[in-house]
């Protein structure tokens, strides 16, 4: 019956969940195939899509990057930042075609983790990703670049920071980062989630859980910490926690356990003497020959 509630309860919040995009302007309709070589060779999530399926990606990535201004804070940004910040927002949504982040802005980029106060590599904290949250940070998103990059080049690890925080992006969007996503809104349905939340997170205090022990700390967390399981080893999450799995296929409205079959990246058929993929205008030996995985 709880699981019925819950199923019934993302029905229902869709209606709201579609009612909340906000359209930004189109984006162009071509994408540089030297952006598609860059998807590939980073991002196990595109290069798993069919076709259609990367089009629509490819028409995703567009439309973020020409509505989201990605800033460098006392770091460079090149076009590999620019698409793994873009894909790290497309993703989550992927299951919502055309979807607008409707409380973003701007995404700075450090050159490392930093603190609460955002003094960079603090030695009292280590943030690697924040949603900021009224006065001057509110519609901005920090992210630390290394660690951007680090969730995209370990794909086994279940963990993402670009994922995990446009997924409290997503949690936003009733207006509160409270776990409970804006699908969920409504007593009858939001009681039953956190009932699951509650148990997942006993069994990870108790060490009985695979799930990242951050997402005991608070049921925002659990959820965002779930999410990046559910993206980075969907079928090891099917697998040991069916019921979540379940539920979180609802939420995001995907199927990652069937539609990401691999994690394998394929070699760069990029060659030495092509346009370099980060938009530099060098040929790629003697630009990011050495820098591409």
């Amino acid at each position: 019956m709880v699981s019925f509630l819950i199923i019934i309860g993302f029905v229902i919040g869709f209606a709201i969940f579609y009612s909340r995009q906000r359209k930004h302007k189109n984006a162009p309709i071509e994408f540089p195939v030297t952006w598609k070589h860059i998807l590939n060779e980073k991002v196990p999530f595109y290069n798993n899509l069919g076709e259609p399926d990367k089009k629509r990606f490819e028409q995703d990535i567009m439309r973020f990057i020409s509505n989201v201004r990605i800033t460098g804070i006392r770091t460079d940004v090149d076009i590999t930042d620019k698409l793994l910040v873009a894909s790290s927002a497309a993703i989550p949504v992927f299951g919502f075609p055309d979807w607008d982040y409707t409380f973003l802005d701007e995404v700075l980029l450090y050159p490392g983790s930093f603190d609460s106060k955002y003094t960079i590599n603090s030695k009292d904290e280590t943030i690697t990703g924040m949603v900021g949250s009224g006065g001057t940070m509110e519609g901005k998103m920090i992210l630390s670049k290394p660690s951007l990059h680090a969730g995209f080049n370990n794909s086994t690890d279940k963990q993402n920071v670009g994922i995990h925080e446009f997924i409290h992006l997503l949690d936003k969007e009733d207006g509160t980062i409270d776990g409970v996503p804006t699908i969920l809104n409504g007593k009858a349905y939001a009681i039953p989630w956190l009932e699951l939340i509650r148990g997942k997170t006993l069994e990870i205090i108790k060490g009985n859980s695979d799930i990242n022990e951050y997402g005991a700390t608070h049921d925002r967390e659990f959820l965002a910490v779930a999410g990046e399981y559910f993206f980075e080893r969907p079928q090891l999450l099917q697998k040991n926690h069916p019921e979540l799995y379940a539920l979180l296929s609802k939420a995001f409205q995907q199927d990652t356990a069937n539609t990401l079959k691999t994690s394998t990246r394929p070699k760069s058929d990029l060659q030495r003497n092509d346009p370099c993929p980060c938009g530099s205008g060098r040929k790629f030996k003697k630009c990011c020959m050495n820098k591409v995985a």
